[in-house]
């Protein structure tokens, strides 16, 4: 395409980009991509609902499991106690015998027990108990799976339609969106960040849910079996609050500067090998490796920083935790001894202790995946909220029929508002004519044919189609009436005929290789082994590029458009390949209203208009021989390209001599 001026380009080629002197991102709005993430579980909330009452069903019965093996403990406790006691008396007749032998805190548990003096462990009570535990926890690890499993169907119901809105948006979003963003940055958004999205809600989403309530269900049991205990256990709780909270806040920014290091580096990978030739051709390879060495640095500093912040988070938990433990483990032998709770209570209370600091180290643990889910979350929003191209017409308008007068009326456009490049151009192309538009590079060429297929918006005056307001019709049937052939030739992974078929849904075979034979594509077709289901991969290396090319002019011919663009479309063919394309072209052209970008005299001679462009502007206008008697910009864009020997062309670009070397 022909840079505009004040449009901005794409990084130059080779250019040196210095990743790691960029400075850290900072989140735009955590709290309010959150929320926005949470959100799109919205349509989900019914099997939401389900999961949370099958958490709050699993957790009800991995809280009931410690109390019931802690009435075990107090079963065994009991039967060890009671038969060091005498037989044949009473419990209170055995406590007062202690007294008097001064083994007061032995007499105190013993008057909190049930016991019967000198009878022994009661092993069928223990096995009744145990079973109950078994199947208590059995259930409690059934609901936990189905709870796994219906939360995995919501994520991934929600990355499908996330996926679905990315795909919808970027066909919404214009030309200039891409013109802007390096395609391996958008790739990076629409796949990397989705998928970290998707992964950090996946191993997320089921463990915080029964966390949280883990936390409410233990904490209910710790109040009851003993308060004392249970604000001792609670001590530690806010500091390992705060050391996630402080801790997260500093991790974050390595987050974002971690995923938009990623979309750098897929960016350069993305333009280095596809245009790995021509890296090797100019020697840049060293340059390009330099440039991922930068790249992959500033990654790997990033997600270090991030991961060594957040990574002092669950060590920092586990150390309260301990505390937690050792403080609640004093305490309770304490109140063991002197009576005030069992021995089973307290082994429960010291589970319960455990199970409650272990969801707290999870959500610590938890917060860098969090982290790191809503920072690509936030970049993958910036993509849904990219500027969409002006909306559809309600009503659009459609000529009837479709014969092919194109008119510009008074057309101004301007890439950036400040810099003016096309205004007020006016011009009108008869159905069945061939426009030939020339100009040095800048010019505005390409900018007016995408104005006139709406890949940009004029910002004054109106461009017709028979008549009718492109404006006023919807894209698509705008697009339909037009074919273009561009100088990038695009191919898909695919055979030959498929690629050809693309230009006209539902195309049959018969008229994929009538295409191919009018535009000579079947000459080198018939060549091949597998003929029309020879597979191209996507970058079309297995063809050469004047054959690409040409199957690209079939694909044209095939769409069969009242309009025809011609960007460059024969400058990667040779000259026998050219004679043919002019034929296939007269072919092409006859009937259509045709549009030719080209710098080789060849494709403009015969053309019915010759536009010559400069500045945006129309400085001339005419047939090939009009513009040549008439001495002007023409004539001098003739004389300076299409008229001098290549001898004179290599000497006129001939750098100077450079000056004899001097021995010293």
């Amino acid at each position: 395409m022909s840079a505009a001026p004040g449009r901005t380009p794409p990084p130059a080629f080779g250019g040196r980009m210095m990743p790691g002197a960029a400075p850290v991102a900072k989140p735009q709005d955590f709290r309010g991509s959150t929320l926005r993430l949470l959100r799109m579980l919205r349509p989900e909330r019914h099997l939401i609902v389900i999961a949370l009452l099958l958490g709050i069903a699993s957790v009800t019965l991995s809280v009931v499991g410690p109390r019931m093996l802690g009435q075990a403990t107090d079963l065994v406790f009991t039967g060890v106690v009671a038969r060091q006691l005498p037989a044949g008396v009473t419990a209170a007749q055995a406590v007062e015998g202690l007294r008097r032998q001064g083994n007061e805190n032995l007499a105190n548990m013993v008057a909190a027990m049930h016991l019967v003096p000198g009878r022994g462990i009661d092993f069928a009570a223990i096995g009744r108990v145990l079973l109950q535990v078994l199947a208590i926890y059995l259930a409690a690890g059934a609901a936990s799976w189905l709870q796994g499993r219906l939360t995995a169907i919501v994520v991934q119901r929600v990355l499908y339609r996330l996926r679905e809105q990315i795909e919808a948006k970027l066909s919404r979003v214009p030309l200039s969106y891409f013109d802007g963003q390096p395609r391996g940055e958008v790739l990076s958004r629409a796949t990397n960040d989705t998928d970290n999205v998707a992964q950090s809600l996946q191993q997320t989403l089921s463990q915080l849910i029964t966390s949280v309530l883990t936390v409410i269900g233990v904490l209910a049991m710790m109040v009851w079996l003993s308060p004392i205990l249970a604000v001792i256990a609670l001590v530690t709780v806010p500091l390992s609050i705060l050391a996630t909270v402080v801790i997260g806040k500093r991790a974050q920014p390595q987050y974002i500067a971690q995923w938009a290091s990623t979309g750098r580096l897929n960016g350069h990978i993305e333009e280095m090998y596809t245009g790995h030739a021509l890296v090797k051709v100019f020697g840049r390879h060293q340059e390009a490796a330099e440039i991922f060495r930068l790249h992959n640095e500033a990654l790997f500093a990033s997600s270090f920083k991030a991961q060594l912040i957040s990574g002092v988070i669950q060590p920092a938990s586990i150390f309260l935790g301990n505390v937690n433990y050792v403080l609640v483990a004093v305490v309770g032998g304490l109140r063991v001894a002197s009576g005030a709770m069992s021995l089973g209570d307290v082994q429960a209370f010291i589970q319960y202790s455990r199970q409650f600091n272990q969801p707290l180290q999870q959500m610590a643990s938890l917060s860098n995946l969090i982290q790191s889910g809503v920072a690509s979350a936030e970049r993958v929003f910036q993509v849904l909220d990219a500027p969409e191209q002006s909306p559809e017409p309600t009503a659009p308008a459609r000529p009837d029929p479709v014969r092919g007068r194109v008119a510009f009326e008074g057309v101004s456009f301007r890439y950036v508002p400040e810099q003016p490049l096309i205004e007020d151009l006016s011009l009108v192309v008869e159905p069945g004519q061939t426009v030939a538009i020339v100009g040095s590079s800048g010019a505005g060429k390409t900018t007016l044919v995408n104005l006139l297929m709406r890949f940009y918006e004029a910002s004054a005056g109106r461009i017709t189609l028979d008549g009718v307001d492109i404006a006023a019709m919807s894209r698509e049937e705008l697009r339909a009436n037009i074919g273009m052939v561009l100088q990038d030739t695009w191919l898909f992974g695919g055979t030959i005929a498929e690629n050809i078929a693309y230009g006209a849904e539902g195309a049959t075979r018969d008229q994929v290789i009538e295409a191919a034979q009018a535009t000579y594509v079947d000459r080198f077709v018939r060549t091949l082994a597998d003929g029309y289901e020879t597979v191209i991969d996507e970058e079309g290396s297995n063809v050469s590029a004047g054959e690409k090319q040409l199957i690209t002019i079939a694909r044209a011919f095939l769409a069969d458009a009242a309009v025809l663009i011609l960007d460059e479309a024969t400058s990667s063919v040779d000259t026998r390949t050219e004679l043919l394309i002019q034929r296939a072209m007269t072919a092409l052209r006859t009937g259509r209203t045709s549009f030719v970008i080209a710098h080789r005299l060849s494709t403009i001679r015969n053309a019915d208009m010759i536009l010559v462009m400069e500045s945006g502007h129309i400085v001339e206008r005419g047939t090939h021989a009009a513009l040549m008697a008439a001495d002007g910009a023409y004539a001098r864009l003739y004389a300076a390209q299409f008229a001098q020997p290549a001898a004179e062309i290599a000497a006129t670009d001939r750098p100077a001599a450079p000056p004899p070397r001097v021995r010293v």
